[in-house]
């Protein structure tokens, strides 16, 4: 048995309940993982909310980091006693230990530790797709990045930085945007006091950004598209704020033949190797020095619906796990 957080309606953090939840054997293609840490990232919040609808009973959490515990036929890239990290589908890092498909989880390297591993796949994982799958990036580009000093911020800046690209990043205090420019951002605007496409405008030299990386949605989506030069790029990678208003495609052409698309991370890692080849890449980023993960809170895991409260009023910097 292990302890599981479930929810069985969608709703607010208090639909959390701690139960003791087999965990069974491992069938073809699987493994059982005890995890050591696990990671809170704002797809667990759309989930308990029911923006991604989900069946019910349903522990949530997207990643975690831990041991090995079993193996089943098949699976041949892990071995018990290994240490490893994922994040992936299904649903269901929010406990001690778990089966699930082992196609996503990624060995994980000695100079990682479990808390920086949980702390990083979803969201280093969304970085690297982001600077290397999505749309050509070179040295010298221009992004503008928003919510910069979260936890994927955080290590978009560095990874810019680190790649040769200048990032100017958003964020909603002016505490924020110290952090973002610590890690590596050239610029970083408040947007409650500041206009930021303008001062996108002024920073550029009226150009605009090659690409723009949102995760915010409805509340930057008007300024984002604003801040692009003609034949720009905009990546829409989530919703924070809501859902983008439905629009028109002849606005992408007024606006200077822009682009846009909105990918999702789970689409990229569905491949076994391509997953396994994102997390090569992001753990040779870390041991190299070049993203340092940043870990700024925190929690049991019984106190997962703390975490939420915090992660949703936007009272986070960096990453947050759980503690298991």
């Amino acid at each position: 048995m292990a302890k599981t957080l479930i929810i069985e309606k969608a709703g607010g953090p208090e639909e959390f309940k701690l139960v003791d939840k087999p965990v069974g054997e491992p069938g073809p293609g699987e493994i059982r993982i005890a995890h050591k840490a696990c990671g809170l990232n704002f797809i667990d919040v759309y989930q308990r909310t029911g923006k991604y609808p989900l069946s019910f009973p349903q522990a949530l959490g997207m990643e975690a980091a831990g041991v090995i515990e079993a193996v089943g036929e098949g699976v041949a890239h892990l071995k018990v006693g290994d240490r490893a990290a994922y994040a992936a589908t299904p649903p269901g890092a929010y406990t001690e230990a778990r089966v699930m498909p082992a196609a996503q989880v990624c060995p994980l390297p000695e100079g990682i530790s479990f808390e920086e591993g949980a702390a990083m796949m979803l969201k280093g994982l969304t970085v690297e797709y982001l600077f290397h799958r999505t749309t050509p990036l070179k040295k010298g580009d221009t992004v503008l990045f928003h919510a910069a000093a979260g936890g994927v911020g955080l290590i978009a800046c560095q990874w810019a930085r680190s790649e040769g690209i200048t990032l100017i990043g958003t964020a909603g205090s002016e505490e924020k945007c110290k952090l973002a420019l610590a890690h590596g951002a050239h610029h970083c605007i408040n947007y409650r006091t500041e206009d930021f496409a303008a001062r996108v405008r002024e920073l550029t030299g009226g150009k605009g950004v090659d690409v723009v990386m949102d995760a915010v949605g409805a509340d930057t989506f008007d300024g984002s598209l604003d801040s692009l030069k003609p034949l720009g790029m905009m990546i829409s990678f989530g919703a924070a704020s809501g859902s983008v208003p439905p629009f028109s495609v002849d606005l992408l052409a007024k606006k200077g033949s822009l682009k846009i698309t909105r990918p999702t991370l789970f689409t990229h890692i569905g491949d076994h190797a391509t997953c396994q080849a994102m997390a090569k890449h992001l753990f040779d980023k870390v041991l190299a020095g070049d993203v340092k993960i940043r870990i700024d809170q925190r929690f049991p895991l019984a106190q997962v619906a703390e975490a939420h409260r915090a992660l949703e009023a936007r009272k986070t910097t960096g990453s947050t796990i759980l503690e298991v």
